[in-house]
């Protein structure tokens, strides 16, 4: 008691004199604004951006199941929308959100890529990011930190106080603890109301109706960035402990600053797209197209392949024309057509997700020198804001896709009678009642233990960070000296 008594002494000590310097008062006040301006451009960015998917989702199921009778392969190239909305974490953590797209058009025959980014509607300067009450949490508290700590042990050495301290009784341990409880009294000051006011806002877009999984997400959320926050301290007052002069600290503190929030992420980035090349935009999709060709052509009813399809098809029905096959031809190839195309596309995407993989790999692994890499990845994955969201959300379009475009072809198989109509006779349709029959797309984020397997790394890198800051500790408790 006695010894924890001395600890909080010190801690209120250092609080007392942080707040006698001027400066601390308006950098503490400018970040408190800049807080609350990203609470509200949050809160406006996701409310706007679903608004907005509810909106045109509902206009396209409207514009779906408002088209006339109607031949059910010209439905399927009409085509459909699936539109992403966003988590109300996301208010908080915009990750890649407003460089990915929201809405991909779905139709036949045809894999599509999601669209109508915030970017694409914005200027250059948001490429350089925007401000989220996250990016204020991982980049410039720790500035903070390092600011208030810098000479926390650093100008004890200088004004020959430290030496007389350690004089009296106070162990190196009591003044490092003391120190940095201090540092993080003065931190949780900015912290506790911005994450009261957080859990406000989170519950107030979920109507105060959660679900176990967005909590246990929105706790996750906030314990990673209270630990983010507590080791900076324990890295600010090391280093003030270990500098001989302020000067040298502050140097120190300010160059780890910039190799964690802004070199290290975009070398690592980098250097993971040159050893993990990804093909481009336009060679992707022309190899899709090249191999797609080499199985056939569905629309060409001289292909090989289909004709040999329409062969085996005439010899098994004992017919000798299409026509007059108890089923609709043209739906049965669409309908093979759409496999083999599927098939492919999903075969080149998974051979192109194993390179984004490899690069992302190479990034998580550098969270185990990096904790702001750690955080930034845990998160925008519980925010489902991160790559993997975006690419699950491609794969939910996808089969969403396949399987309109299937019932559509079915549909054709089923109703659609092979003899085509005369010039002046009305053309073969099927009942617009039919539309019903494909439900409206509704796309489901991610699940705690999907986001939690997938950032695994970064979990265990934060559990390494606090096994080696507790082992930084005794070894400076044990060799610091006071002068």
């Amino acid at each position: 008691m006695k010894s924890l008594h001395t600890e909080i002494l010190i801690a209120k000590h250092l609080k007392n004199s942080v707040f006698k310097n001027t400066a601390v008062f308006i950098i503490t006040l400018f970040i408190g604004l800049i807080l609350l301006y990203a609470a509200f451009s949050g809160w406006e960015n996701y409310t706007n951006q679903n608004e907005t998917s509810e909106k045109y989702q509902h206009e396209s199921r409207e514009d779906w199941l408002k088209n006339p009778d109607k031949n059910p392969h010209r439905m399927a190239h009409y085509g459909n929308f699936a539109f992403r909305k966003s988590t109300p974490l996301s208010v908080f953590e915009f990750g890649m959100e407003p460089f990915f797209g929201n809405a991909i058009f779905l139709e036949a025959h045809k894999q599509n890529t999601a669209n109508f980014s915030e970017a694409g509607f914005s200027n250059s300067m948001l490429r350089f990011g925007e401000i989220s009450i996250a990016m204020v949490l991982q980049i410039l508290l720790p500035l903070l930190i390092f600011f208030l700590g810098f000479n926390a042990v650093a100008a004890e050495r200088e004004n020959g106080t430290l030496k007389l301290l350690l004089s009296q009784g106070i162990s190196w341990k009591q003044l490092l603890t003391g120190k940095i409880l201090g540092i993080a009294s003065v931190i949780m000051l900015l912290f506790v109301p911005t994450i009261i006011v957080l859990v406000f806002i989170w519950l107030l877009l979920q109507n105060f109706s959660i679900t176990p999984d967005e909590t246990i997400k929105m706790s996750l959320f906030i314990l990673f960035h209270f630990i983010y926050l507590i080791f900076f301290c324990v890295i600010a007052v090391l280093i003030s402990a270990s500098s001989k002069t302020s000067k040298k600290a502050l140097i120190s503190l300010i160059g780890i600053w910039l190799v964690f929030t802004i070199i290290l992420p975009r070398t690592t980035q980098a250097i993971g797209a040159y050893i993990y090349e990804a093909p481009s935009k336009i060679q992707f999709q022309s190899d899709i197209e090249k191999d797609i060709l080499k199985q056939g052509d569905s629309h060409n009813p001289n292909d090989l392949h289909y004709k040999a399809i329409k062969d085996s098809l005439l010899r098994v029905y004992k017919v000798d024309s299409v026509q007059k096959l108890p089923f609709n031809y043209s739906g049965f190839i669409m309908t093979e057509g759409e496999k083999i195309s599927s098939k492919i596309y999903n075969q080149h995407l998974e051979k192109l997700l194993q390179v984004y993989e490899k690069q992302n790999r190479f990034s998580k692994i550098i969270s185990f020198v990096n904790p702001y890499i750690a955080i930034k990845n845990l998160s925008m994955g519980l925010s489902n804001t991160d790559y993997d969201s975006y690419i699950d959300f491609q794969k939910q379009a996808e089969n969403y896709r396949y399987n309109m475009a299937q019932k559509m072809n079915a549909l054709q198989v089923k109703f659609i009678s092979n003899k085509k109509p005369a010039p002046n006779d009305k053309p073969l349709t099927i009942d617009k009642e039919h539309w019903a029959d494909v439900e409206e797309f509704h796309y489901e984020p991610k699940e705690i233990w999907d986001v939690l397997k997938s950032e695994i790394v970064s979990i265990l890198s934060i559990f390494l960070w606090i096994v080696l800051l507790f082992i930084f500790i005794r070894f400076a408790v044990k060799n610091l000296k006071a002068i």
